[in-house]
């Protein structure tokens, strides 16, 4: 039915693995009339059958599968199929009111990333093929929001990454709808946030550590609370909400500090949550030589590594940040740290962490270990949907 794509022989591991992902350097042979963005079937060496996906020879990732399954027809009621399957799945597995709704590969669509804030809906497409049925999907899923009674305001893309240009396309943002007010308002955990859908980082909010943060709420009753890389103020927000003493967010970002403040008074909490604009590097240290001290800690820093070349620098930045912030906990104090990499594997960032308490003479009792939102749903052998790791630790001095 569609042009077919043949594997070299012994190729196609993640593939078989259950992956999603067909790489340049593991095809043998490609049928004439393949355009990039268009439809294929993929063969193993021996022509057994693996499936369908949408091929792009601009990209080391050049096919991305759709379907394992034989012969499968890639149309309208095939897109339907996914939308309602991934939105049944959030209703069954986390609070709708903000929430991803279409994660890529996670939910079989790949490249494609649709996040819900309140009555708006962002979208993320990042890959050629999906890019061309984005508009059926987005109607697809307006479709099953109406019928939930979920009317929406609006759609607006943030196709502004720069890996569009690995695919071959130009990033793009700017509304799918009749345009309307960019700054929304949601509620997460009891806490109200203004989420800049136009100008915010990514989709404009971070939904993956919405069970994270809530994790937070009881160690943070009656504490001094220090939130490092604070963003638009999540962390520190949560803190505050359950009954913190004092919460200090800090971040490099002068338009996040500023969002975080505007964060903070709509919640009524801007006479105990502070922020300051900082480098959390050259901060850290000087709060040591200071004599500060807190009762929780928070690290939520962006990813320091997007490539395995780099993994080694990050390694040295995560353990930086882990060893300082241990060092300003009072003793039996708490820290909650996290990475956001899934280059920065989870038995590596485990490692780093025991290398700075150890550094510094500190034990660790952990409280819990966690991962991203189930809206962002862990794909077995799609290594790159495993990225957010959380940790909780209580920071004891040696006895």
């Amino acid at each position: 039915m569609y042009p077919v794509v043949t594997l070299k022989k012994g190729e196609g591991r993640m593939l078989k693995a259950g992956g999603l992902w067909v790489f340049d350097n593991e095809i043998a042979a490609v049928a004439e009339g393949v355009e990039n963005g268009g439809l294929v079937f993929v063969e193993d060496f021996d022509g057994y059958p693996m499936g369908t996906g949408f091929y792009n020879a601009q990209s080391k990732i050049t096919v991305r599968m759709l379907s394992r399954r034989k012969h499968t027809v890639i149309d309208e009621d095939f897109l339907r199929e996914r939308v309602n399957a991934a939105w049944e799945y959030r209703k069954r597995t986390v609070d709708t009111s903000s929430c991803r709704v279409i994660f890529g590969e996670a939910d079989f669509l790949p490249g494609l990333v649709v996040d819900k804030f309140a009555d708006v809906l962002v979208v993320q497409s990042l890959a050629l093929g999906i890019d061309r049925m984005k508009e059926t999907i987005l109607r697809l899923l307006t479709e099953r929001l109406e019928a939930d009674g979920i009317v929406l305001r609006g759609i607006y893309e943030r196709s502004d990454a720069k890996v569009r240009r690995q695919e071959g396309m130009e990033p793009k943002k700017g509304f799918l709808s009749a345009p309307f007010d960019t700054k929304v308002e949601i509620v997460e955990n009891g806490v109200k946030y203004m989420v800049d859908v136009e100008e915010g980082q990514k989709t404009g909010f971070f939904l993956d550590q919405k069970y994270n943060r809530a994790a937070i709420h009881g160690l943070c009753q009656g504490a001094d609370v220090l939130d490092c890389f604070t963003h638009t103020g999540s962390f520190a927000l949560n803190a505050g909400i359950a009954g913190a003493k004092s919460v200090l967010g800090v971040d490099a970002s002068r338009l996040a500090v500023e969002q975080a403040a505007q964060n903070a008074r709509l919640n009524g909490l801007q006479d105990v949550v502070q922020f300051q604009c900082e480098d959390v590097f050259a901060l850290l240290p000087r709060l040591e030589a200071e004599g500060k001290k807190y009762d929780v800690i928070i690290l939520d820093p962006p990813a320091f590594t997007k490539s395995r070349s780099s993994v080694k620098n990050a390694v040295k930045g995560y353990r930086e940040i882990n060893l300082r912030a241990m060092k300003l906990l009072k003793d039996g104090g708490f820290l909650a740290t996290c990475s956001c990499s899934h280059f920065m594997t989870y038995e590596l960032f485990t490692q780093t962490i025991g290398q700075a308490a150890k550094n510094v003479h500190k034990r660790l009792r952990q409280v819990e270990y966690r991962t991203q939102a189930p809206d962002h749903p862990i794909l077995w052998a799609a290594d790159e949907s495993y990225y957010l790791k959380f940790y909780i630790f209580q920071v004891c001095d040696q006895p």
